[in-house]
């Protein structure tokens, strides 16, 4: 268990929409991994309405915008291989599937207390509720307020349940929440 949260960042040219193709990059097969791993994490995310930094947990959920579904795709055998972090294996193009919706945070009376399932190729592999997270919504935009300022439209990802898996070539990950819907991708390879 961390004592705090753990921060990376993804890039913009890793969001996609709902429906659109997780493509797995021919380079990873040029690093010859004897077992070549990307994997899907369903996790619930903020969208930040305005300028902040500083911010105490009890005025973290005025800064939210909104709530959506996101894909933290993740090329293990570099997140876990390169010493400067997880920059490389986070930030690959269309590593970042994002919606189907938003779900505003006046219409959301409690982010801590939605239903998350993911299903891989139909079957159910992570089931959870965000009354489960290790670090409240609140907390997570506090703390990294304290570390940066956020800007309007950034998006904050709040971390995955208990059974994350491998993706391959012809797979679909879908991911619901509760009040948002449904993000799904099919898998494919470049």
């Amino acid at each position: 268990m961390p004592r705090e949260p753990v921060l990376f960042v993804k890039t913009p040219n890793t969001l996609i929409p709902s429906g659109s193709p997780i493509v797995l990059p021919s380079i990873v097969s040029e690093y010859k991994f004897d077992n070549p791993r990307t994997d899907y994490e369903g996790e619930l995310s903020v969208i930040i309405k305005k300028r902040c930094r500083n911010l105490t947990t009890e005025e973290a959920l005025n800064s939210v915008y909104g709530y959506t579904i996101m894909n933290d795709v993740s090329q293990r055998n570099f997140q876990k291989g390169d010493t400067s972090g997880w920059f490389r294996g986070k930030c690959l193009d269309t590593f970042g599937p994002i919606g189907p919706a938003v779900l505003l945070a006046k219409d959301c009376p409690d982010a801590q207390s939605l239903k998350i399932e993911t299903r891989h190729n139909g079957k159910i592999v992570q089931s959870s509720s965000t009354a489960e997270m290790i670090f409240p919504v609140a907390h997570l935009i506090a703390f990294a307020s304290r570390m940066m300022t956020l800007e309007e439209g950034d998006i904050l990802s709040t971390g995955t349940p208990s059974g994350v898996g491998s993706i391959q070539d012809g797979d679909r990950v879908e991911i619901t929440i509760s009040g948002i819907g449904t993000l799904s991708n099919p898998v494919t390879t470049e």
